[in-house]
């Protein structure tokens, strides 16, 4: 297909999600690695079938930038409203170890040992951007969230833990003391996107960006219009917009 790159994949048991078989995809070969994130329920392939990789493929084709992208536990956790609350957030602090252990050294070993890397999600997905390189700072100089939410307790039924503590950057990156971690964050840029049409919460993101400014950490606050909604043709547009501007 014209304009759309050459696609690579692989497929292990993560040992951090307890043998699940998760997956990654790649396309491209040079330019900065992008880590995509899936929405809710999103698999690896999501970005593909939803035409994202098509509208990234100038990026990629000009060498500028190579896209990988990974599967998601969203359906075991957030979205699982039978599931028990302290599972919930378990079962994202194993998700946070698959992408520090074995996504973000994959990543990098498949780049020739490079950091630098570009996490960019929509919906849960810009909640896992966020959190990954809010958790993992040096791996990453930019983090693109579109559309997120990022307040997860109305799923928790008043349940609080460590883990969810942990899994919730409203919570912890308020609390990030002044040495190396919060040194390194004020080193990502963080670029938080949302429309304000139909089944958006563009309030989400403006109460992250002010967790954002309290500590110093470089931020960009991007809302657009109430014809803006939560979908695919909104973050068609806004990712490839960012990072042709960014990069």
């Amino acid at each position: 297909m014209p304009g759309v790159a050459e696609k690579q994949t692989w497929s292990w048991d993560s040992a951090p999600l307890q043998g699940r078989t998760m997956h990654m995809a790649r396309w491209g070969h040079f330019g900065v690695p992008v880590l995509l994130f899936p929405t809710a329920g999103g698999d690896f392939e999501e970005c593909e079938r939803f035409l994202m990789i098509r509208a990234l493929a100038p990026l990629v084709d000009a060498g500028r930038i190579k896209v990988y992208s990974i599967g998601s536990i969203s359906s075991e956790t957030w979205l699982d409203r039978d599931q028990r609350p302290w599972h919930k957030s378990w079962l994202q602090e194993r998700y946070c170890d698959f992408v520090r252990h074995e996504v973000l050294p994959r990543m990098s070993q498949d780049s020739g040992g490079t950091r630098g890397f570009v996490a960019a999600g929509a919906s849960l997905g810009a909640y896992n951007t966020v959190l990954a390189a809010a958790r993992d700072p040096a791996w990453f100089s930019m983090a693109i969230a579109m559309s997120g939410t990022y307040d997860f307790d109305r799923w928790m039924g008043g349940h609080r833990d460590r883990e969810h503590y942990l899994t919730q950057p409203l919570y912890f990156l308020p609390n990030v003391p002044e040495g190396p971690l919060l040194d390194q964050l004020r080193q990502v840029r963080f670029i938080i996107a949302s429309g304000k049409g139909r089944a958006e919460a563009p309030w989400e993101s403006e109460r992250l960006v002010q967790v954002l400014a309290a500590k110093g950490i470089p931020h960009h606050l991007e809302l657009w219009g109430e014809d803006v909604h939560h979908d695919w043709p909104t973050w068609r547009t806004m990712l490839p917009l960012f990072l042709d501007k960014l990069l």
